[in-house]
């Protein structure tokens, strides 16, 4: 094995009449050394997008949640709260409010969804107050209005800022048209950033007790929300709790992060793997250099083919020089390939250079997260793909007449 390596070694590197087999290499490799660069950088943003999205999305929505078949609400949930809490891998519980509302603003107006929360516990089950950058997540005032926390991009497109008195407005417990809407005044006492776009652009937070008065929903909560010990936990929890529910005989469904907004995760993955299937076809393309490289050396090295058969080289010896050759020029590509890759995506994490519309892509700049696995599948791909094109030109050489190929030289 060593002597056939060392002659695919020369083979690459050496310049003989033409000169250019050199620059044939240079030109293959560069094709793989391209090929592998993006595929890292393609799956290690997606890897960052999903994982900044994942996380966006469970800071605010928690693990999982608990809500009534068509959002009826759910009664006397502290009975339910307890059974939850014997669960072992849940952490925490907090009960919220969801609906829709019309905010006024002293200069503006616009439909909202609007979150009643307990301020006592919502905090172990999500990490919204970190992610206020204005005042505090306090519902309570020296005024005669209970607080309000509002969306960055709200707070800014409604011009309104700490201390700004706001009308929230509901319909939810008018059932005519001469029933007056419930009317609620706050006073801004927070401004949360999360990075999630729709939420920092469409979301209020309020007392959940003033959420059950503007909504009129007395004694009622949209539902719970969870967190579990750990994230990857939440799809066995969820079952655990549906199969509670089912024995309690409760019209209530548990749902797990990846289920609130199933779509969005699914949408991720796709794209993660469409990259790599459109991404690879760079590397198929740098396999055609492959082979039209190792075509041409063995068409310049039939003297030497000839000489070696005469020595007593075996046509699988002259195959697999030619097949290291390939999987030489595989091997430099990948390694080399993986280098630039993991060096670009280096820079993209400490510079964050490049930048996103979060209105568009719901993160602000192109997170990346580098994962091995992704650079073990990548090279193991670009050597499979260097080898299937390095097949037919060794079995081309191995398949030479080592009296003609000297004769004809």
């Amino acid at each position: 094995m060593f002597y056939e390596l060392f002659i695919a070694w020369r083979y690459l590197k050496n310049r003989r009449k033409t000169g250019i087999f050199s620059g044939i290499t240079h030109i293959a490799v560069a094709g793989v050394v391209i090929g592998v660069a993006a595929l890292v950088i393609a799956l290690s943003v997606m890897n960052g997008y999903e994982t900044e999205v994942r996380s966006n999305f469970i800071d605010v929505f928690a693990h999982a949640r608990i809500r009534a078949y068509l959002n009826r609400g759910i009664e006397n949930h502290r009975s339910l709260v307890d059974t939850l809490e014997k669960i072992p891998d849940i952490k925490a519980v907090t009960p919220y409010i969801s609906d829709k509302a019309l905010l006024k603003a002293e200069l503006d107006q616009t439909s909202i969804f609007v979150r009643g929360v307990d301020p006592e516990t919502v905090t172990g089950v999500t990490n919204i107050a970190r992610n206020i950058v204005k005042g505090e997540l306090s519902f309570e005032t020296y005024s005669r209005w209970p607080g309000i926390v509002l969306g960055s991009h709200l707070a800014e497109r409604m011009d309104s800022n700490l201390g700004d008195d706001i009308l929230l407005v509901s319909l939810a417990n008018s059932s005519s048209f001469y029933d007056m809407p419930q009317k609620l005044k706050f006073r801004i006492t927070g401004i949360l950033k999360t990075g999630f776009y729709d939420v920092d652009n469409n979301y209020a937070y309020i007392h959940i007790k003033d959420a059950q008065t503007l909504f009129g929903m007395r004694n009622k909560i949209s539902g719970l929300e969870l967190q579990c010990k750990d994230y990857r936990s939440a799809s066995k929890v969820v079952d655990q709790i549906n199969l509670k529910l089912t024995t309690m005989n409760l019209s209530y469904v548990a749902e797990s992060w990846k289920e609130m907004n199933s779509n969005l995760f699914a949408w991720v993955q796709i794209q993660k793997w469409a990259f790599f299937i459109v991404l690879s076809l760079i590397i198929l393309v740098a396999a055609f250099n492959i082979t039209s490289t190792q075509i041409m050396v063995t068409m310049e090295k039939t003297r030497d083919i000839g000489i070696l058969k005469a020595m007593g080289a075996r046509n699988n010896d002259i195959q697999r020089i030619f097949t290291l050759a390939g999987l030489i020029i595989g091997v430099i590509g990948a390694v080399f390939g993986s280098l630039l890759g993991y060096l670009l995506c280096l820079a993209q994490l400490k510079w964050r250079i490049l930048s996103l519309p979060s209105d568009v892509y719901i993160v602000d700049w192109l997170p990346v997260l580098i994962k091995a696995s992704d650079f073990i599948i990548i090279s193991i791909t670009a050597l499979l793909i260097a080898y299937i094109a390095s097949v037919y030109p060794a079995r081309r050489a191995a398949r030479q007449d080592p009296v003609r190929s000297i004769r004809e030289e």
